[in-house]
């Protein structure tokens, strides 16, 4: 049996925690750059502070998500309250590709406007995020990878885009203090290119999120281990359409199993109860299986 870390409740509060706590280091990172770009006279790291600002916004959407979801089932969501951790992850992806849109419309326009050079203390700064960033990542996907939750990998990789972008930032700074006035706009071009790595990862995170919601069916060796599962048990002879959806970080089963025809309908139900428990023992994400017993061809 799978470990209790694989547990869907303790998921889902694990995944919880940790957008919470992203949360509060994008407030202090936010408004650091925020406030560096302003007295550094440096557009790039506003536009870069003004993404760590809706990355709280987005992991306070994938934090409500996620606790929505952990909600047990009740008369009017039998099924649990899952699909509200793809839907978060799809109003948070939604939410950065607007926002990327919105900052290169202002990026170009600053392209065309003379301003001071940045001042060189922005640099350190951005070193500070950029390396707070990449840990939170990595901490936060290792989380999303292990729980297979569509929202905390969301919330990974905002952690990764800001890295990014924030190294786009420090190029561009160090680029306009290096070439001198002819190259202040490098800092304009910085927060550009920026915007298109904001861009491209609000693509990438949106199509995950639509699949789940759209039921597609779940990759890897799940679907292999339930009908393993499955063909192991006593009088079955054969499993067919194994049909597995994804539902927040729970996994719900239909399989149709073929036993001998000539058996009593109580022997075939006291089968499919075995297969059952025998599925459900091989993930402790698998909430419930429904199966269906047919005579063998």
């Amino acid at each position: 049996m799978e470990s209790m870390a694989n547990d869907p409740a303790s998921n889902m509060q694990r995944g919880a925690r940790i957008a919470l706590t992203g949360m509060m280091v994008n407030v202090v990172l936010a408004a650091a750059k925020i406030s560096a770009g302003l007295f550094g006279n440096s557009y790039v790291l506003i536009a870069d502070g003004i993404e760590s600002a809706l990355d709280i916004a987005g992991s306070a959407v994938i934090w409500g998500g996620l606790k929505f979801a952990a909600r047990p089932p009740d008369e009017t969501h039998p099924y649990g309250h899952g699909k509200a951790e793809p839907l978060a992850a799809g109003l948070v992806a939604m939410g950065v590709l607007l926002a990327s849109v919105a900052l290169a419309i202002q990026s170009v326009r600053e392209i065309f406007v003379p301003h001071h050079g940045p001042a060189p203390f922005t640099l350190v700064v951005l070193i500070v995020v950029v390396a707070v960033k990449e840990f939170l990542y990595r901490v936060v996907m290792r989380l999303g990878k292990n729980v297979e939750s569509t929202a905390v990998q969301t919330d990974a990789w905002h952690h990764r885009a800001d890295a990014l972008t924030s190294i786009a930032a420090f190029i561009g700074i160090s680029l306009a203090l290096i070439g001198g006035e002819k190259w202040y706009s490098a800092d304009d071009w910085a927060a550009l290119f920026a915007c298109a790595v904001i861009a491209t990862n609000g693509w990438r995170l949106l199509f995950p999120a639509l699949h789940e919601m759209l039921d597609t069916a779940p990759r890897g060796e799940i679907v292999s281990k339930i009908q393993e599962a499955a063909a192991s048990v006593a009088g079955v002879m054969n499993v067919e359409k194994c049909l597995v959806r994804k539902m927040g970080i729970s996994f719900y089963v239909d399989l149709h199993v073929g036993v001998d025809g000539s058996i009593s309908v109580r022997e075939g139900h006291d089968i499919a109860h075995r297969v059952k428990d025998a599925i459900k023992e091989t993930d402790a994400r698998i909430a419930d299986v429904l199966v269906h017993v047919e005579p063998a061809m």
